[in-house]
């Protein structure tokens, strides 16, 4: 049986996933808002991250999504050490076109996209994503994320990385899943909803005027 892909994502309403986790998480960029997920802790999301992680699964991570889990889970104490200890677990596979060590036990490098659709094919625990910005716009061009699980903070952080950034393709999503936590986070759980339809035959003509011609003559010209 397939493997199942589903991706996890603490995101702002301005689309910034960049180091939700820790002030030294990912400074990329002049970044300098790492950890606004614990500055705006939601109790409630947490119901959602422990089924997102409960039972059996593996781990499919970008390059330094990777480096930022093995500098950390591996360390993890106190109420945190349940969850180091089951990464430790899990296999780890990372999407990454260099070839530096992965020294975390439980490591495996996937080189290319290709390598992902065979891993999704082959027997074994479904496969979850948290945060890796970079990878998650050529999965879903791939169509090999089953499952997106948004979890939008009421914030918005101005700059930083984004989830949906270059390559993400155009597509539909269908939400079927949703709930707002006390403190105002939208949970929403989408799925790949198929492609965007045409524009249809009963949606507005333009209106021919002398004003909107010479407006999309300006939009040729680049001077609109």
């Amino acid at each position: 049986m397939a493997r199942k892909i589903t991706g996890g994502v603490f995101i702002s309403l301005d689309g910034i996933i960049q180091a939700p986790g820790g002030p030294t998480e990912d400074p990329t960029g002049g970044f300098d808002q790492g950890g606004w997920v614990f500055k705006l802790w939601d109790e409630g999301v947490g119901a959602t991250l422990g089924k997102l992680f409960s039972g059996e699964y593996d781990l499919l991570l970008g390059r330094r999504t990777y480096d930022i889990f093995a500098a950390y889970w591996p360390y993890a104490e106190g109420d945190n050490k349940p969850m180091g200890e089951a990464f430790d677990r899990a296999a780890k596979y990372v999407l990454t076109r260099g070839d530096k060590p992965l020294e975390w036990q439980n490591s495996h490098r996937l080189s290319q996209i290709e390598d992902v659709a065979k891993l999704k094919a082959s027997d074994g625990p479904d496969l979850v994503i948290q945060g890796s910005s970079t990878i998650s716009p050529a999965l879903l061009a791939a169509g090999l994320i089953d499952r997106l699980i948004l979890m939008t903070y009421p914030v918005t952080l101005g700059h930083g990385k984004r989830l949906f950034g270059d390559g993400t393709p155009v597509d539909r999503l269908r939400m079927v899943d949703h709930s707002v936590t006390d403190k105002g986070t939208v949970i929403a759980t989408y799925e790949p909803g198929g492609s965007l339809p045409p524009y249809p035959p009963e949606g507005p003509i333009p209106i021919e005027s002398e004003r909107e011609i010479a407006r999309r003559k300006r939009i040729e010209q680049g001077t609109w």
